[in-house]
């Protein structure tokens, strides 16, 4: 009976508030969820997690203790894709983040992309940005992460303590600075030999992604991967 009333709950809002495809807008078909299954199909995929040694790894050579990285699709100027980090971001929809990790962690979860990692660290806001926007969007997309992969997920092992200019618009120079020294890790203790896998949303120089693995560099045998929604291509 509670299922019945659940699923008639539901297709009454729907009906008057009928769920959209985040990339092309069309009404999302029973069993779709954020994005249409044509839109799906058709996403830039890097498929950067089959190739060791791949473009988002070399961005992060000789600054970080790396293991693996990659980024699930290119984020590209004037592609109707960029809409689901827009309504991520700023149209205030967090779940969409949810299922976008979601997504990745299924892609990923049959090859060895998740092997022996302890935790995920999402990117943090500064507390500021993130009272504004009201959540942080790296942080739903490690949900769904952590969902799917079975990994435990911790929000609040890295901190944001200063509050950073936007990137967008920013020299690379500018960017790397723009970052420098603005995360700090609670209980460095806690991680010691650990592998841990960064979440965010975004990958464009790695400034932001580097500056919140540098504050794992004095953890003696810590590992650093990293995982993002898109990368700018």
């Amino acid at each position: 009976m509670e299922n019945t009333l659940k699923t008639w709950l539901f297709s009454f809002v729907h009906l008057f508030f009928p769920r959209q495809c985040a990339v092309c807008g069309a009404p999302l078909q029973e069993g779709e969820e954020g994005i249409c299954l044509k839109c799906n199909m058709d996403m830039p995929r890097t498929n950067y997690h089959t190739c060791k040694d791949n473009p988002v790894e070399r961005l992060f050579w000789g600054k970080v203790p790396l293991e693996r990285a990659t980024s699930f699709f290119f984020y590209r100027k004037g592609s109707d894709f960029r809409r689901i980090l827009h309504q991520l971001k700023y149209g205030g929809r967090k779940e969409l983040g949810e299922i976008m990790g979601r997504f990745i962690a299924a892609e990923l979860h049959g090859t060895d992309f998740f092997h022996d990692i302890d935790l995920i660290v999402p990117v943090p806001l500064h507390p500021r940005k993130q009272k504004l926007r009201g959540y942080n969007q790296s942080e739903y997309i490690a949900r769904g992460v952590s969902a799917v992969a079975g990994i435990p997920l911790d929000a609040s092992a890295v901190i944001r303590k200063k509050h950073s200019e936007t990137q967008t618009r920013k020299s690379t120079y500018e960017r790397w600075e723009n970052v420098d020294g603005i995360f700090h890790l609670r209980r460095p203790d806690r991680f010691a030999g650990k592998h841990i896998l960064i979440v965010d949303d975004v990958l464009t120089t790695g400034a932001t992604t580097t500056a919140c693995a540098d504050v794992f560099k004095d953890v003696e045998g810590v590992r650093i991967s990293v995982l993002t929604l898109a990368m700018a291509d």
